[in-house]
């Protein structure tokens, strides 16, 4: 596996409440190479975005670990772990999870200046134009449309060049037209920076355009779906 940007080595997860002890992932073990493309697929509960946060490191294992570029991001403190994820992760959700306050340009901006590039306003301004919103660099997420909204999380992912891209369904909440564009549109970007692209989706059109499908059943990989 050293050649992994992503290894995911014997991961588990359980939640324990009043009720008991919920094992969401049991064991899950794989690895992926830069540029490779993956999909994670499964009924819904079948702990699928729970496995990506876990790689993102916004979620904590019960056991197992998540190499990034080698660098077991657990066995750093939060601090260092958020401080490797904006180095090296771009992460697109399926709500946007856009700062309302904030500018299409501020919103892509935003990752750039608190790494303290100096080149910020460059930087966002240019990748706003590459997903077709240099007309509208000014305006708020509220006046933007769903897909719109897309294009900026997307451009706020892919400007800082990260090594990893992860999406939770990133076309869930898009109708079925705007939802083509954009997943055409992150995989040319991934394909021109060469990142590694894991998303989650349930999507099989989707899933099939990716090189491994990697298929979550009751909380485990099923071996023989781990193909493209």
């Amino acid at each position: 596996m050293s050649d992994s940007i992503i290894s995911v080595e014997h991961v588990f997860k359980a939640v324990t409440d009043s009720t008991g002890t919920l094992e969401i992932l049991r064991d899950i073990d794989f690895a992926l190479n830069a540029r490779e493309t993956a999909a994670i697929v499964g009924a819904s509960g079948s702990g699928k975005s729970t496995l990506l946060s876990i790689i993102a490191g916004l979620d904590t294992p019960t056991g197992g670990t998540v190499r990034l570029a080698g660098q077991d991001i657990f066995a750093l403190d939060e601090d260092a772990r958020a401080a490797l994820r904006a180095r090296q992760v771009g992460f697109v959700f399926q709500s946007f999870q856009l700062l309302g306050n904030l500018t299409a340009l501020e919103n892509v901006m935003l990752p750039l200046e608190l790494d303290g590039r100096k080149d910020a306003r460059a930087a966002a301004t240019e990748m706003l134009s590459r997903v077709g919103l240099s007309q509208r660099l000014n305006s708020y997420p509220k006046v933007l449309s769903g897909g719109e909204q897309q294009r900026v999380a997307l451009a706020r992912a892919f400007v800082v060049k990260p090594a990893v891209l992860l999406a939770d369904e990133p076309t869930g909440s898009l109708d079925f037209a705007t939802g083509e564009k954009i997943m055409e549109l992150m995989f040319d970007l991934n394909r021109e920076q060469g990142t590694t692209l894991v998303l989650v989706t349930h999507d099989r059109s989707i899933a099939a355009r990716c090189d491994r499908r990697i298929l979550i059943e009751a909380g485990r990989v099923v071996p023989e779906a781990v193909a493209a």
